[in-house]
């Protein structure tokens, strides 16, 4: 007999599917930065712009824009706090310790 996580699940239609946890609007509908209670602050003297954190930010929540560094093209993380939501990833994949955080304020 096979294990109960190895029991492959077929529903017949649609209707026989339990209800799921899924948004039905688009992120712009479902700012989620409420949800935080502490805020990362990106110090912007020691970022190398390696942009670790954009890639591993689970939200929409962390905006690149281009700019000049030293003759070379670099993006900047900038962080839309209208989607963070506080999730820590950022600042504990940082290479460089520039991502700090600060209780959040109402």
């Amino acid at each position: 007999m096979p294990k109960k996580s190895e029991v492959k699940i077929i529903f017949e239609s649609i209707k026989d599917m339990p209800p799921l946890a899924v948004s039905l609007y688009t992120m712009d509908y479902n700012k989620t930065g409420s949800w935080r209670n502490v805020r990362p602050i990106i110090d912007y003297d020691k970022c190398t712009y390696c942009t670790i954190c954009w890639k591993f930010c689970p939200e929409p929540s962390i905006d690149l824009e281009k700019i000049e560094v030293d003759g070379k093209e670099k993006f900047k993380p900038i962080i839309n706090y209208k989607y963070c939501k506080g999730c820590g990833i950022c600042w504990t994949e940082c290479p460089v310790d520039a991502i700090y955080t600060e209780e959040e304020s109402e």
